[in-house]
């Protein structure tokens, strides 16, 4: 019987994973017709295969342009920052085998906020600022990961606490920057950066992240199962014969140039890294070989889901961590009560 149990859900799993992906399909293309010149799913459909098979065009000139132009880009950018931040969230909480780390346990976010003010600061444009992000972003974890060896301690541990000192001191500096911007111009941009948005992106940011994220992400899901073995601990991976500090090292590289590759075209989005991955564990249990592609298709959805409500509701575009902490927030609750009451 329990045999049985365990082939119906490896079965289970690619149909899962076909309709994840049929889902997050769906939506794309709702989400493509909707807005102020609404289109019909099915000709958003017409417009995109246009591109690849020749067809006499029965819809609008301008529908053309609404889709290629302004919704498409924003669409796939939700997409990809949403999968990179629930996959990196994902592998953190395997490699450091504690299902309450985010992306930005290692300062990520910090640093990247901290680049794009300064790009804010100096009045550079979008890429400009999306190349400070990145390289903000890369240096606080260049610091976190220096700490641990400085002190000759190379224990997981130390490195979240090396995460939190740095975080700190991210923090300290992003305040000096708020003192110091114009309120009238750069601090309200500063603050609308840091609450996260995709309203700004256009096809070159998308071709620009693209590459690192997905190269990434093929990376993450090849190794997937040697997360695993990690999450047994160390003594266990080792007898394994799997390298485990190399291994670490390449999971939390390949998990932070994602999260630090979605940050500096979306700003700062709160919860997704952290919940989509629960969600994820309760569809398909805690093995990461199928935890991670689920939490990709996953993370898709829920930002393309958000994004799509921050740009709707209402006329004044609403940043998109408001909307992922209120979703995010009561679902981090009740799994909180479910954890209690399966321990008691």
């Amino acid at each position: 019987m329990h045999t049985n149990r365990k082939e119906g859900r490896a079965g289970a799993f690619p149909g899962l994973l076909i309709l994840l992906f049929a889902l997050l399909v769906i939506l794309l293309l709702i989400a493509v017709g909707i807005g102020r010149y609404p289109l019909h799913p099915f000709t958003v459909l017409q417009v995109l295969l246009a591109k690849w098979v020749a067809m006499e065009p029965t819809w609008p000139q301008q529908a053309e342009g609404v889709v290629f132009t302004l919704r498409l880009p924003r669409a796939l950018a939700a997409i990809l920052v949403g999968s990179a931040l629930s996959l990196s969230g994902a592998c953190y909480q395997g490699v450091f085998k504690n299902p309450l780390v985010a992306p930005d346990v290692l300062g990520v976010s910090s640093g990247a906020c901290i680049g794009a003010s300064l790009g804010i600061l100096l009045g550079w444009n979008a890429s400009g600022i999306q190349l400070l992000a990145f390289t903000g972003g890369i240096t606080a974890v260049a610091l976190t990961t220096s700490i641990p060896k400085i002190t000759r301690n190379q224990s997981m541990m130390m490195l979240v606490l090396s995460g939190i000192i740095v975080g700190g001191l991210m923090s300290s500096i992003m305040g000096f920057i708020k003192y110091i911007a114009d309120p009238e111009t750069q601090l309200a941009s500063i603050t609308y950066w840091q609450m996260g948005s995709l309203a700004k992106v256009v096809s070159p940011d998308l071709v620009t992240v693209a590459l690192p994220i997905l190269t990434a992400t093929g990376i993450l899901l090849l190794l997937r199962w040697r997360i695993n073995v990690l999450s047994l601990g160390d003594r266990e991976a080792q007898s394994l014969g799997i390298p485990v500090i190399r291994s670490r090292r390449i999971v939390i590289l390949c998990a932070t140039v994602l999260t630090a590759s979605a940050v500096c075209i979306s700003g700062t989005i709160g919860w997704v890294g952290l919940v989509i991955p629960h969600f994820g564990r309760m569809l398909v249990g805690p093995d990461n070989r199928k935890l991670l592609p689920v939490s990709c298709l996953l993370g898709g959805i829920f930002l393309l889901v958000i994004d799509t409500c921050a740009r709707m509701m209402t006329s004044a575009e609403l940043p998109l961590t408001i909307l992922t902490g209120i979703v995010g927030a009561p679902f981090y609750f009740y799994l909180l009560i479910k954890q209690r009451m399966k321990l008691s």
